[in-house]
Formats: C-alpha cells, structure tokens, sequence
C-alpha cells in the first residue's frame, strides 16, 4: 500500500520552520525538561521567570527557567498531549537555543511487574504514530539516543531508583489499544505505551537535538481490565522523578562538547532493536 507516511522528501526543509516563528535567543538555557506533569510544572511557575511562550490554539505554553541541582539553567515546558504537538514545542525549543532534552512523564504498564510508580527509561518505541515518519524512514520501531539512554541511568543509579530501561509503543489512539494489540506489543519487547516518545526520538536526531526520557509507571494495561492504580494524584513520586530528569540535562548537557548533536551509534538497526505514555537496578523488563 502505498502510504503518503512514506512519501520520501525527508532530506527538503519545511515551507513553515519554526526559526521563523521562534528565533535563537541568547538567554535560551541549553538544555531542558519536557514534563508531563502539569503540577509540578504550575508549581515550578510560581517560582521560576519565564524565558519566552510558546503559542498554538489551546492557547499560551510557558517556557520556565529554573536551576538544576549544580546550579546550571535548565528551560521546562509543558509539552501538551500526542506526538504532533510535542515535536512541534521539540523544534521551538531546538530554534531558540536548546540542544539537550530530558523528557519525563506516565506511561501505561504493559507488564505486571511495573507497579505504580515504577521508573522506566526509554530504550527504544515502536512507532505506532504519523508524526515520526515526517522525520526519519520508514522502520517498525526506533532507537533512542544511546548517550540519553546513558545519562538518564546514571542519574536514577546515583540516586538509587530502580529502573529498567525498555521500548515504548507509541499510539495515537488511547481508545484503541485493545486487547490483542496490547498482546502484541508485549510480544514485541514493550514496556509501556505513551503518545509522544517515538515521533520526539525521530525528530530529535533529525534536527540534531539529544533526547533522553523516562516514564513513570502510571495506569496498567497488563491485566484484562484498564486500572487507573490513581497515578495522576501519586504526586511524591512524579515531582522526584521530574527532579531526577532534571539532574539528567543538566549533566548530559554539561557533559557534551560545543556544536554536539545525539551519537550516531553504528550498532543501532533501522529496525530499532534497541531496549525500549500517556508520558533494584537496571534491566529489561
């Protein structure tokens, strides 16, 4: 079937680019956290100054400067729901400055074995959206940047967090993942399912912007029934994963040299084989 998602005009620019509407900004910090958590985010903005706003029709999008734990500037942004607008928020912040990006929120459990609250780092997703195909070819599933891979763990071992590192599958459609879908991802290696983290790895590594992530186990899809398991209001738990992930730009960040870009990493397929929603020690679940 001949699928516009394929359409080979990857190499050509866009007619809207986002430099455009957002241009470069010196004060800009180089590196920051995509969050998902809405509370830790209006928390954070009462007490942190705005860099710039990022604008679309659900209306104003704050940019917060806050400090990571050495004390560097590091920018956080709510990046909203679905690929399609989170890789846009990505190319704003890749236009005013940004170059290192940590992104941190829920996921849906696939395996028993996550419980609530549980820290999933994102090894690689099955591309289960449109937005990626926009930014990379064609391929079942996709990679993450391996030095995000890297950082986010070194930061949850510093802290002693258990963890995994896991594929995602990345939908468009919560409503649709029924049953038999939800059996076959599992049989594919996924850990969890979100909406956003296949189509930012894609246009992360096109527009040469690191991207690391982590989840935290949020609802469970691993049982006959959906349960909520009350993840939206274990609020302890996501603001110390939200810190964790801050700690991890900030140090991938410090730790990369002037101009650098995600690793092109020789073993990675363009299937994805690599480890790894709704956005002791380590191991693939």
């Amino acid at each position: 079937m001949d699928l516009p998602l394929h359409e080979d005009d990857l190499d050509a620019e866009g007619v809207i680019r986002a430099s455009a509407i957002t241009p470069l900004r010196p004060d800009m910090p180089a590196a920051a956290v995509l969050c998902w958590f809405p509370e830790v985010v209006e928390d954070l903005g009462t007490r942190s100054e705005t860099v710039t706003v990022l604008r679309s029709e659900l209306g104003r999008s704050p940019v917060w400067r806050t400090t990571g734990p050495g004390g560097t500037p590091v920018a956080v942004l709510h990046p909203g729901v679905g690929a399609p607008l989170a890789a846009m928020f990505l190319e704003h912040l890749a236009a005013l400055g940004v170059r290192t990006v940590v992104g941190v929120g829920g996921a849906g459990a696939l395996r028993h074995e996550l419980t609530l609250g549980h820290a999933v780092v994102l090894g690689s997703a099955l591309r289960d959206e449109g937005t990626s195909f926009h930014y990379q070819p064609p391929s079942r599933t996709i990679d993450a940047d391996p030095d995000g891979v890297d950082a986010v763990v070194r930061v949850l071992d510093g802290a002693g967090v258990p963890h995994v590192v896991g594929r995602c599958w990345t939908t468009d459609a919560v409503f649709r993942e029924t049953p038999a879908r939800v059996a076959r991802r599992r049989d594919e290696g996924c850990a969890v399912v979100d909406m956003e983290a296949s189509a930012l790895v894609a246009a992360a590594r096109r527009i040469g912007v690191g991207y690391g992530q982590v989840f935290l186990a949020a609802d469970s899809l691993a049982g006959p029934e959906w349960e909520h398991r009350g993840w939206t209001r274990a609020r302890e738990a996501r603001a110390g994963l939200f810190g964790l992930a801050l700690a991890a730009a900030e140090t991938w960040d410090g730790s990369r040299g002037p101009g650098a870009g995600p690793r092109d990493d020789p073993a990675d397929a363009a299937d994805g084989d690599g480890d790894g929603r709704r956005a002791g020690g380590t191991g693939t679940p």
